[in-house]
């Protein structure tokens, strides 16, 4: 496994792990808000040239999402799409699941348990 990326955003952090055709794993950890979106937006746009197939977020240490992470998360199923990547989230924590449930966004993104 190769680590691609594993640099802070502000209080989030991004760290990514690939193997040439297994599916691409990006572990999220901390809040996802406003002040760290646009950063983590880059960073996920830029593990997408890395990917093959299956892009999964691990988002189990995450503390905080907004709905600016919403966006995060829904404008990278759309890049992904367009690549021929899908893009599925893991480790829900109880709040993160809560919010894409009331938000039905739950039912959009693949899940992987």
């Amino acid at each position: 496994m190769t680590v691609l990326d594993a640099a802070p955003l502000g209080e989030a952090t991004a760290s990514t792990s690939a193997l040439a055709s297994a599916p691409t794993l990006v572990h999220l950890s901390g809040d996802i808000d406003i002040f760290t979106t646009a950063r983590l937006r880059q960073r996920l746009i830029n593990t997408l040239g890395h990917s093959t197939g299956l892009l999964v977020l691990d988002l189990s240490q995450v503390t905080f999402c907004d709905v600016g992470g919403l966006g995060v998360l829904i404008g990278m199923q759309g890049r992904a799409r367009a690549r021929g990547i899908t893009l599925a989230l893991t480790g829900l924590p109880p709040r993160v699941a809560r919010l894409l449930h009331l938000t039905g966004l739950d039912r959009r993104f693949s899940m992987v348990v």
